[in-house]
């Protein structure tokens, strides 16, 4: 794999990640996000349905801990994940958790990572976590850590713990990777750890940059319990130690705004689990990411907004997490909005359904709805990220932000 950085406006960086996969035939622009999937497959989606959605990242990620109940039948298969899948072409990344999922604190310790899944807790040593990226084969596999550090404020004690953990988990496994045939093209992406403390986060970034990583998995940012300026103090001093030409990867952020913070604080790849999780509530992505608006067409969006802000909908019971980005159709008022989820959008869902069909579709709980929502919100979460690598290739980025004002407000 080979990042070529075509430029770097402040923090953020614009390229192109080459000679991916075992053929070293594919490419991924960054900034940009990998495919969320549950073992494999995007969520409420046919291979046949996500192939109308537009702009699909090449890289599809699975995490490790939906995958622990099949370790024995992918070790005898002994041909990998992405066959297995029927994705035999895909590019593949393994983290250890779903992001959709919190994973419970206080069961790591020196020799073993917990993680879970259908089947409960995993107890991973450092060996046991290769055997199955053996059996997995992934292109990319985020290194086995102690992430323990993400609930509230820990001691320094704490945080200088899961450093040494990881760094020594580090060196367990790119000692196993290299006796292994079977992970020779694989590329194993070392994790950044040390929470809320900043001498062990430098430590850690400083670290795992002298190791052969292929990249860096900024760990431990997900989630409310540190503070917003924390997070962004942090990584901005992590970043600067870390080498221009390797990709940086961050896991658990993926409301727009946040992403384009860590985007402006040299993040390369996210995830894109945010638009399974709004569509999960039954809503869909609206916000704006044009930087090229037409001025009419921006007061009648503005004017519209307001009024829908207005009107909200008190027979519906807003869940606390619906966001500024997204509307919930779910609401009584759209049961005779006979217009698309998004005016212009050029998703299936979009050029051949209306609001008042996917609110029938979710009231009478069909599952279509689902399909369709998932399609939408894919779309336009990809649509996103391609709007902003082409903002930077135009010097644009304020513009992007301003234009997305009313979206990026502060929560």
């Amino acid at each position: 794999m080979k990042l070529s950085l075509s430029k770097v406006v402040g923090g953020c960086r614009l390229g192109t990640l080459t000679n991916l996969g075992r053929k070293e035939n594919q490419s991924m622009e960054i900034p940009g996000c990998l495919l969320y999937t549950k073992m494999g497959s995007a969520p409420h989606l046919t291979h046949d349905t996500l192939q109308t959605v537009q702009n699909i990242p090449v890289v599809a990620q699975l995490s490790l801990s939906s995958l622990t109940d099949l370790h024995d039948v992918l070790a005898d298969y002994k041909e990998g994940i992405g066959k297995f899948i029927g994705m035999p072409e895909s590019l593949v990344y393994c983290s250890l958790h779903d992001p959709v999922s919190c994973s419970p604190a206080g069961y790591n310790t020196h020799k073993t990572v917990s993680i879970w899944g259908s089947g409960g807790r995993t107890e991973l040593t450092a060996s046991k976590f290769m055997a199955m990226q053996q059996a997995i084969r992934p292109d990319w596999f985020q290194c086995l850590s102690d992430g323990d550090t993400v609930a509230g404020e820990i001691s320094k004690k704490r945080a200088k713990k899961s450093v040494d953990r990881s760094l020594s988990f580090l060196d367990e496994c790119l000692h196993l990777q290299q006796k292994s045939p079977e992970l020779q093209q694989s590329m194993m992406i070392g994790v950044i750890e040390g929470g809320n403390v900043l001498e062990e986060r430098l430590r850690s970034a400083r670290e795992t940059a002298k190791r052969p990583v292929g990249g860096f998995l900024l760990d431990g940012f997900q989630g409310s319990t540190m503070a917003k300026e924390t997070k962004l103090e942090l990584l901005s001093f992590v970043t600067a130690e870390l080498p221009a030409e390797k990709p940086r990867f961050i896991h658990g952020i993926g409301r727009p705004d946040e992403v384009m913070e860590y985007i402006e604080r040299g993040v390369d790849i996210f995830e894109s689990f945010f638009p399974y999780l709004v569509t999960e509530r039954g809503c869909a992505l609206t916000f704006n990411y044009d930087y090229h608006p037409n001025p009419k067409e921006a007061v009648l969006k503005e004017n519209e907004q307001t009024d829908v802000e207005g009107k909200a909908d008190e027979t519906c019971n807003r869940p606390e997490e619906i966001t500024s980005f997204e509307i919930c159709l779910k609401e009584k008022r759209y049961q005779e909005d006979f217009g698309p989820l998004v005016k212009g959008c050029s998703c299936y869902c979009c050029q051949n359904h209306t609001r008042a069909y996917v609110h029938h579709l979710l009231m009478t709980k069909e599952l279509l709805a689902g399909v369709l929502l998932m399609m939408h919100n894919f779309q336009h979460y990809f649509g996103f990220f391609c709007s902003v690598r082409n903002a930077l290739k135009e010097d644009m980025v304020d513009q992007l932000k301003k234009s997305s004002s009313g979206s990026f407000s502060e929560a």
